[in-house]
């Protein structure tokens, strides 16, 4: 994935907006107005106009904080509580995570966010040792075996993993509940697995769907993706310990 994606969910003061940002390209968030028009709208008296800029480069993202007086944070929802503050005035902040969600504060009872995907991280084969770096041979689907969207995808292949069975991929509910006693996904919900589901088809798996009915094309990028994972072992019967404890009514192998 070179370029980033950035989603903004509805309940920002706005329309729900999904970005794909090259190399190279820029979007503006903030209040907006018709003399200054932002590409992430966020409605909420307490941002500035023009609040923000994200810049994407080649391997990671840049941001810059247009306000005068408030800070924003950019979580990584993927970590342990990881975060970083960009002050006031700032421009250019790197960000190193390969997922994260950008806080802005506001008068509201939550705080204003959008996500944004970031490049993959590239990894060396683990066959690597010395030479030159022209020699290396890079991974062909990098995942974070840490991250959440990895969960979901182990999720989605446990029952042929366990029985066998390609029959019944889960669905989005049901891996919601499978997921519920980990502990960094307590407050998983449905849609955030669907979009971990869009990051997994769209930019690790690189998975190109036929277009369709939206529940037949939801239903056929979890087996594609499920698929996929299986037949290059990207997920494996060692990935299942990464899952909560199964409980009565499901059995190990």
């Amino acid at each position: 994935m070179r370029g980033i994606v950035v989603h903004l969910p509805a309940g920002n003061g706005g329309d729900t907006v999904t970005l794909r940002l090259g190399p190279g390209e820029r979007a503006r968030f903030g209040r907006g107005s018709a003399h200054r028009p932002v590409e992430l709208r966020l409605g909420d008296e307490s941002v500035s106009r023009l609040a923000g800029e994200i810049h994407a480069t080649d391997d990671h993202w840049q941001l810059s904080n247009l306000s005068n007086s408030h800070a924003y944070l950019v979580e990584n929802p993927e970590g342990a509580g990881e975060y970083l503050r960009v002050p006031p005035r700032r421009v250019g902040a790197p960000i190193p995570f390969e997922f994260s969600r950008v806080v802005l504060p506001s008068r509201r009872e939550t705080p204003l966010s959008f996500q944004v995907f970031a490049p993959d991280h590239v990894y060396l084969d683990l066959d690597a040792r010395g030479g030159s770096w022209e020699s290396r041979t890079m991974t062909a689907y990098s995942l974070d075996e840490t991250a959440t969207y990895f969960l979901v995808l182990v999720a989605l292949c446990e029952p042929w993993l366990r029985d066998h069975s390609l029959a019944t991929v889960p669905t989005t509910p049901q891996v919601v509940a499978r997921l519920h006693g980990h502990p960094s996904c307590a407050r998983l919900t449905a849609r955030a697995v669907s979009s971990h589901l869009d990051y997994l088809a769209a930019e690790k798996l690189r998975i190109d769907l036929p277009d369709g009915d939206r529940a037949d094309r939801r239903g056929g990028k979890r087996e594609a993706v499920v698929g996929l994972a299986l037949k290059f072992g990207i997920v494996r019967e060692e990935h299942l310990v990464l899952l909560p404890n199964p409980g009565p009514g499901r059995s190990g192998r």
